[in-house]
C-alpha cells in the first residue's frame, strides 16, 4: 500500500498542484490508517483487500481516542480521494471509504474584533521605530484585505501595486486573486517599505518578501502571533485573539455595513460560500440595522 501511497500524492503535486501543507497533511492521514492496519503486526494490506467494514473500525478507533470532528471528517475526505484515485488507477473495483458519512460537527462561531477594538490595535505600533513602523503595516494589510497570515508572510514586493491600492495574494490551494487595501493601509506599508530600505534590508528585483524581522529575513506565521501578543498586552484586547482574528473581524464588518456575501467570498479567496455564510450568524446587529432602514413598516 505504501507504493499507492507514495503515486497517489505524487498525482496530487503534479496533477492537482496541492500545496505542500496539503500534500503533507494527506501523507500524515494516510500513514495512519497504515499504522492502525498493522498494529497487531500483521502485514499491511493491498489497497483492494481494504473494506468498507475496516474503514468503520478505523473510524471508530478515532472517536475513541477523542479525535475532534473536524480532523475524522478530513481524514474521511482524504480516504475518498485515495481510493478514487485507486479506481481510475486499477487498484480498486469500489471506493470503499465513499458509503462512510462525516460526523456531524457544530461550527464554532469566529471571534471577532469591534471596530472600536480594532482602532486600538492598529495604532498601538510606534511610527518612530522601523519595527513599529513594520508592525502598524502588518496590522493594518491583514485588516485591511482580509489576508491569512500565510498569506501576509508569503507577500513579495512584485506583489504590491500601491498606487492601485491592490495586493496579489496566493491563497489555499495556490489559488491567486487580487485583494484591494484602503488608504490606511497603503500608508502604513509605504512608510514600513521606506525605513526598510533605510535599514539596509534591500528588496532584489522585486522578489524580496514585504515583511521582514530585524535580521532581514523573511518572517513567520509564528513571529506575526508573537508581534501581536506583544500589542494585545499593550492594548488590553481579549488574549484569545490571533492572527486569524483580523481576516473574521473584516468580513464580520463588511457584513455589518451592508456588503453582499458573494463580495465577501470572493475578497476572502472562499472557494465555496457555505464557508462564508459563517459570518452571517455574527452580524445580526448589521441586518436589524438593515432592516429598519429599508423596510417600509419595521418601525
Amino acid at each position: 500500500m505504501l507504493a499507492e501511497v507514495d503515486r497517489f500524492l505524487r498525482y496530487l503535486e503534479v496533477e492537482r498542484n496541492a500545496s505542500d501543507l496539503t500534500i503533507k497533511s494527506y501523507r500524515e492521514d494516510l500513514q495512519a490508517l497504515v499504522d492502525w492496519l498493522t498494529a497487531d503486526e500483521d502485514p499491511c494490506p493491498a489497497p483492494a483487500e481494504i473494506s468498507t467494514l475496516d474503514l468503520r473500525g478505523y473510524i471508530a478507533s478515532l472517536q475513541e481516542a477523542g479525535y475532534a470532528k473536524s480532523t475524522i471528517a478530513r481524514r474521511l475526505a482524504c480516504l475518498r480521494s485515495f481510493f478514487k484515485f485507486g479506481q481510475r488507477e486499477g487498484w480498486v473495483e469500489e471506493n470503499p471509504a465513499k458509503p462512510l458519512r462525516n460526523p456531524r460537527r457544530a461550527r464554532p462561531l469566529p471571534h471577532f474584533l469591534s471596530t472600536d477594538e480594532i482602532g486600538r490595535l492598529l495604532v498601538a505600533p510606534s511610527r518612530e521605530t522601523v519595527m513599529g513602523r513594520r508592525d502598524r503595516a502588518i496590522l493594518e494589510t491583514m485588516y485591511s484585505a482580509g489576508l491569512r497570515v500565510s498569506e501576509l508572510v508569503g507577500l513579495i514586493d512584485n506583489d504590491l501595486d500601491l498606487p492601485a491600492g491592490l495586493v496579489r495574494v496566493r491563497g489555499k490551494g495556490r489559488r491567486e486573486r487580487l485583494a484591494p487595501i484602503g488608504s490606511f493601509a497603503k500608508r502604513a506599508l509605504h512608510s514600513s517599505l521606506k525605513v526598510r530600505q533605510l535599514a539596509k534590508h534591500e528588496p532584489h528585483g522585486g522578489k524580496s518578501p514585504v515583511f521582514v524581522n530585524r535580521f532581514g529575513r523573511r518572517m513567520t506565521t509564528r513571529s506575526v502571533g508573537r508581534m501581536l501578543e506583544k500589542y494585545l498586552k499593550v492594548t488590553g484586547l481579549d488574549r484569545q485573539t490571533s492572527p486569524h482574528t483580523l481576516r473574521h473581524s473584516f468580513a464580520t464588518h463588511l457584513l455589518d455595513r451592508g456588503a453582499d456575501i458573494r463580495s465577501v467570498q470572493e475578497l476572502l479567496g472562499h472557494k465555496s460560500l457555505v464557508t462564508t455564510q459563517i459570518y452571517t450568524h455574527v452580524s445580526t446587529a448589521g441586518l436589524l440595522e438593515v432592516y429598519e432602514r429599508a423596510h417600509p413598516r419595521a418601525r
